[in-house]
C-alpha cells in the first residue's frame, strides 16, 4: 500500500472553526475476538472485534481492569482505556469463505476538544456508537452528499437516530488524489467500486457523542450521552449539557491488497453486515480522570501530535510502534481455539448470518446446527483448556517506515477537520423514545429486534426396560440464542429373584471427539499480506 504525508496545517486552513485536539496513535492490536464487555459482560460476544487499549480487557472488564493491565497498545503509556470496532472481512464469491481484511497502522483516536468546558470522562465511564442491527440509511440517499450543516435544522435532521447516521463514515484511500472528507460517505461501498477508486484502502470512521447526562453508563450503554447538533460540533440537547472530549475513531482496512485482486466478492463487517449502515464503536475509559483533565487544560496545540504536549512525553516518552505491537491481552479460554484470522473460515466468526435490509438485521446465527457445536467446543474449552492463554495475535500491517524511535509515524493524517462548523440551535431530544412502528413493509433501523424463538428439546424416547433421569442441564448462550443443554442417564431394570437397578453412564449425544473433528484448529496470524 502506497503512503503519503498529509499536511495537518493544510487540512486545517480549509475549516472556519479549528478547536485543539490530539490523535492518539494505537498502532498495536491487542486481540481478535467475540469479545464486548459492554453489550455482553461474561459472555462470548455474538460477532469478533479488533481491539486496542490496555492488556487488562477481558470478557468482563471493568475500569479497574484496565487501569491494572501491564500495558498499552497505544503510545501515551497513561492511556489504559479499551477502544474497539467490529473487523472487516471478505467473502469469496465462487467459494462463499471469508478471510479477514489487513488492517493498516491499528487505530487512530482523536481527542477532539470542542465545546465550552470539556469535561475528562470519569471512571468508569463507557459508550458506545452506531447501532449494530441497522441495515438502512433514513436521512436521504446514502449515495448522495449530506445537506449543508446549516440546513439539518429546517430540514428536522438534527435528532440523535438521524445524527448517528451521520456519524459513520467510509473513506476511499486514493494517496494520488486530494483526500475525501470525513464523514463524507456513510456507506460500505461495492468491491467494484473500491477496485477502481481505492487503491489504497479503506478508512472507516466514527464520531462518538459528546454531550453527557453525567451518568457513567445507562441500561441501553447510550442514552446517557447525546450528539450535538451537527454530530461533532454544535449544540447539546438541554437533557445533556456537559460536554466530553469528542472521539473520533479511524481505521484502515486494505481493501485494495494483492490477495484480492481480481476476485469476485464482497466486504462484510463481522455483524454480518455488507452496507455498513450497522458499523458501530465502543469505548471504556481508562484514563485517571485528574491526568486526562490536565491534558484536557494542557495539551492544546492544534497540530494534533502527541509529541507536542509536554504532559504526554515527560517523564514517560512515547512508546515506539514496535512496544505497542507487543501489547496483548489474554485470551479467555472459551475463545482459545478461535481464529478469526484463518484464511478459508466458512462463515464468520460466530457463525453469523448476513443480512443486508433494509430491515433492521435479528439475532441468531446463519447455521443453528454449527452454532451449537461451536459454543459447545467453546464450553468444553472453558472447562477443559485451563488458564486462559495469550492472545495469539500478529501486529497489524504498516507500510510506513518510522522516522524515529518515537511513535509519531508518517501515517496518512485523516480529516476529521473538514467539516463545517455552522452552529444551529438544540433540538429536542429523548433518548429514550420507543420508535414508532413501521407503516410500510421496510421496518425501521431503529426498532428493536424480535424477542428470540424458544425451540423445544426432542423427546427422549424410552426403549423397553429403560428410563431416563436428568443429571444436569447447562445453559449456552451464542450469537442471541440461548440453548439449554439437559444431560441425562439411561436406567436399566432387569429382574430376576428381586429388583435390581443397573445404573448405566452417560453418553454425550455429540461426542467431545466429534465436535474437534468439526471445530478448525488451525492458528494463523492476522492481517498479513499474501
Amino acid at each position: 500500500m502506497a503512503s503519503k504525508t498529509l499536511s495537518v496545517l493544510a487540512l486545517l486552513s480549509a475549516v472556519t472553526d479549528v478547536s485543539a485536539f490530539w490523535r492518539m496513535e494505537c498502532r498495536g492490536r491487542t486481540g481478535l475476538a467475540r469479545i464486548d464487555p459492554i453489550m455482553d459482560l461474561g459472555e462470548v460476544a455474538p460477532h469478533i472485534h479488533t481491539f486496542h487499549g490496555s492488556s487488562g480487557f477481558n470478557l468482563a472488564a471493568t475500569y479497574d481492569d484496565l487501569m491494572g493491565g501491564n500495558c498499552t497498545s497505544c503510545a501515551v503509556t497513561q492511556d489504559k482505556s479499551a477502544y474497539w470496532t467490529p473487523a472487516l472481512y471478505f467473502q469469496d464469491a465462487s467459494t462463499k469463505e471469508f478471510e479477514i481484511v489487513p488492517q493498516v497502522g491499528g487505530m487512530l483516536a482523536y481527542y477532539l476538544l470542542r465545546g465550552d468546558n470539556v469535561t475528562a470522562f470519569p471512571a468508569g465511564f463507557q459508550m458506545i456508537a452506531g447501532s449494530n442491527y441497522r441495515r438502512d440509511y433514513t436521512v436521504g440517499d446514502p449515495k448522495s452528499p449530506d445537506p449543508p450543516q446549516s440546513n439539518w435544522a429546517a430540514l428536522k435532521q438534527t435528532g440523535q437516530d438521524d445524527l448517528e447516521q451521520r456519524a459513520i463514515g467510509f473513506n476511499c484511500l486514493n494517496y494520488n488524489k486530494a483526500p475525501e472528507a470525513s464523514l463524507y460517505r456513510h456507506y460500505l461501498p461495492e468491491k467494484t467500486w473500491l477496485d477502481g477508486n481505492c487503491p489504497d484502502g479503506l478508512r472507516l470512521e466514527l464520531m462518538f457523542p459528546s454531550c453527557w447526562n453525567g451518568q457513567t453508563t445507562a441500561t441501553d450503554h447510550k442514552s446517557h450521552v447525546a450528539y450535538p447538533t451537527l454530530v461533532g460540533n454544535g449544540d447539546c440537547p438541554d437533557t445533556h449539557p456537559q460536554r466530553l472530549v469528542t472521539l473520533f475513531y479511524e481505521t484502515i482496512w486494505d481493501t485494495g491488497a494483492q490477495q484480492f485482486q481480481g476476485r469476485a466478492g464482497q466486504f462484510v463487517v463481522s455483524n454480518g453486515d455488507p452496507t455498513g449502515f450497522g458499523y458501530h464503536g465502543d469505548f471504556m475509559t481508562g484514563w485517571d480522570p485528574k491526568f486526562l483533565q490536565e491534558a484536557i487544560n494542557t495539551c492544546t496545540n492544534d497540530s494534533g501530535e502527541i509529541s507536542d504536549c509536554p504532559l504526554f512525553v515527560n517523564p514517560t516518552p512515547l512508546q515506539s510502534e514496535a512496544v505497542q505491537n507487543t501489547c496483548k491481552f489474554d485470551m479467555p479460554v472459551q475463545l482459545a481455539q478461535e481464529d478469526g484470522a484463518a484464511d478459508d473460515l466458512k462463515s464468520l466468526p460466530g457463525n453469523i448470518a448476513i443480512q443486508s435490509g433494509p430491515q433492521s438485521a435479528t439475532p441468531g446465527p446463519a447455521n443453528p446446527i454449527e452454532s451449537a457445536i461451536s459454543a459447545a467446543t467453546s464450553w468444553l474449552g472453558g472447562v477443559f483448556g485451563g488458564s486462559a492463554t495469550s492472545a495469539s495475535v500478529a501486529p497489524v500491517t504498516s507500510s510506513i517506515a518510522t522516522t524515529s524511535s518515537s511513535s509519531s509515524l508518517n501515517l496518512p493524517t485523516g480529516g476529521a477537520f473538514i467539516e463545517s462548523a455552522v452552529t444551529s440551535s438544540s433540538a429536542a431530544f429523548n433518548a429514550l423514545d420507543v420508535p414508532a412502528a413501521p407503516t410500510s413493509s421496510v421496518v425501521a433501523s431503529s426498532s428493536a429486534p424480535p424477542a428470540p424463538v424458544t425451540t423445544s428439546a426432542p423427546v427422549v424416547v424410552s426403549q423397553p426396560g429403560v428410563s431416563y433421569e436428568v443429571v444436569s442441564t447447562q445453559t449456552v448462550t451464542n450469537a442471541g440464542v440461548v440453548e439449554e443443554i439437559v444431560w441425562m442417564e439411561p436406567v436399566v431394570y432387569v429382574t430376576e429373584n428381586s429388583l435390581t437397578t443397573v445404573t448405566v453412564e452417560s453418553q454425550p449425544s455429540i461426542s467431545a471427539r466429534k465436535l474437534h473433528e468439526r471445530h478448525l484448529w488451525r492458528h494463523q496470524h492476522h492481517a498479513r499480506r499474501l
